[in-house]
C-alpha cells in the first residue's frame, strides 16, 4: 500500500470543497431554476435513476451517499487533470477509504434488513452445496472493496503517467510540433472522459453492491 501522502489528503478535501461549494451555489430548488440549478438537478435525477433501476423505491435513502461518492471521485479525478497536481484517486488510499465505506454499509444494510437471514445470500441456491458457496461467497464480497480500489488507482494512475509520456514524446519530437495542438486535445478530450467513466464506475457498482445486499430472497 502505499504511504499516506499529504498531498493526496488535502487535494481530496479540495475536491470536497469543490464540490460543496458548487452544491451550496445552486440553493434551493425554485419553479423557475437557472441553468445551473437545472445542471444539479439533472443530476440527483440521474443517480435517483440508478438507485430505483437497480433496488427500487426502498433504495431512495442512498441517494444522497451516491450522488456525494459520484462528486467527490469526479472532482478527484478533475484535478489529475491539472498540470503539477495529482488525482487523489491516484492514490490507494483515498480509494481504499471509500471502497470500505461501501463495504460496511452494504453488509450493516444487509443485516439491518434481513436480520440473521442476510448469511443466506451466501449460501447460494443449492443448500447441499451451501458450506462451498459460503467460502466463496466471502471471499467474494471481501475481494469487492480490493478490486473497487484498485480499478480506480490504476485507471488513474495510469491515465496519467500515459499523458505524461505521450505529452513529452509531443513536446521533444520536432517533426510532430506541427500536429502536436490537436493531439494534445485528442490526449485530454480521452483524459475527461476516462474522468467520467472511472466516477461512473464506482456510483454502479456500489449501487449494485447495496441493491444485493438489500434485495428480499425471492428477488
Amino acid at each position: 500500500m502505499q504511504e499516506i501522502s499529504l498531498s493526496h489528503v488535502y487535494l481530496g478535501l479540495v475536491a470536497m470543497g469543490i464540490a460543496l461549494g458548487l452544491v451550496s451555489l445552486a440553493g434551493k430548488p425554485s419553479l423557475k431554476p437557472t441553468k445551473f440549478q437545472a445542471f444539479w438537478e439533472g443530476y440527483v435525477r440521474f443517480v435517483r435513476s440508478m438507485v430505483l433501476e437497480n433496488i427500487g423505491h426502498e433504495g431512495l435513502r442512498y441517494v444522497p451517499l451516491i450522488a456525494s461518492i459520484g462528486l467527490f471521485v469526479f472532482f478527484s479525478n478533475l484535478l489529475g487533470m491539472v498540470p503539477g497536481l495529482e488525482a487523489p484517486t491516484a492514490n490507494v488510499n483515498t480509494n481504499l477509504a471509500m471502497a470500505l465505506v461501501v463495504f460496511l454499509l452494504y453488509n450493516i444494510e444487509g443485516f439491518r434488513l434481513h436480520g440473521i437471514g442476510y448469511l443466506k445470500h451466501f449460501m447460494g441456491p443449492n443448500p447441499y452445496l451451501a458450506p462451498v458457496f459460503f467460502v466463496i461467497e466471502i471471499i467474494s464480497h471481501l475481494a469487492r472493496p480490493i478490486t473497487l480500489t484498485l480499478r480506480l488507482f490504476a485507471n488513474m494512475k495510469g491515465g496519467a503517467l500515459l499523458l505524461v509520456v505521450l505529452v513529452g514524446l509531443v513536446v521533444q519530437n520536432p517533426f510532430t510540433m506541427a500536429v502536436s495542438p490537436v493531439f494534445l486535445l485528442f490526449i485530454i478530450a480521452i483524459k475527461f472522459l476516462a474522468v467520467f467513466i472511472q466516477s461512473y464506475i464506482f456510483m454502479i457498482l456500489s449501487v449494485v453492491y447495496l441493491a444485493g445486499a438489500v434485495a428480499h430472497e425471492e428477488h
